[in-house]
């Protein structure tokens, strides 16, 4: 491995695992209580809850890009394998042991979009997708921590 894949990669573990810590973070303040509707619907008026739900959101898609479209290749190069489109290389990680389901994951990017692009419009949707997100959190950060302990248990 040459060193600037080795730099690369200590920097996106330095990314990731602050990534982690404000999801986390931002977790614990909108998931307080739950996301019913109704709160999802007072977003408009609730500036405080509209910032959390937001850091919220914008923290979960920016962990989730990172790990998958970043750290996930290099890390796959790093162990000298191929790699190839985000299916193939979501594909060889669940076969090394780091992702437990590829498909899952795209599961996961698509509650990304809803959040993303669908909350002005739907209350109810904005809800669901948070709420799914927030269910989907614990397997979005145990992928990101398998690659970073895979990445330090081997010293790259």
């Amino acid at each position: 491995m040459n060193d600037n894949l080795s730099e690369r990669l200590r920097f996106l573990r330095r990314v990731v695992e602050r990534e982690l810590h404000h999801l986390r973070y931002s977790s614990g303040s909108v998931f307080g209580s739950p996301m019913t509707r109704e709160r999802a619907a007072k977003l408009g008026e609730d500036e405080a809850l509209a910032e959390r739900v937001e850091a919220y959101t914008s923290r979960f898609c920016r962990l989730q890009d990172t790990t998958g479209d970043k750290l996930l290749p290099l890390w796959l190069r790093a162990l000298g394998e191929k790699t190839g489109a985000v299916v193939d290389n979501l594909d060889r990680a669940e076969k090394l042991g780091v992702l437990a389901s590829a498909d899952q994951w795209l599961t996961i990017r698509q509650i990304r979009n809803q959040m993303i692009h669908e909350y002005i419009e739907s209350a109810e949707v904005l809800a669901d997708a948070l709420n799914t997100a927030h269910d989907y959190e614990e397997t979005l950060i145990a992928f990101a921590n398998a690659m970073l302990a895979d990445v330090q248990r081997r010293g790259i």
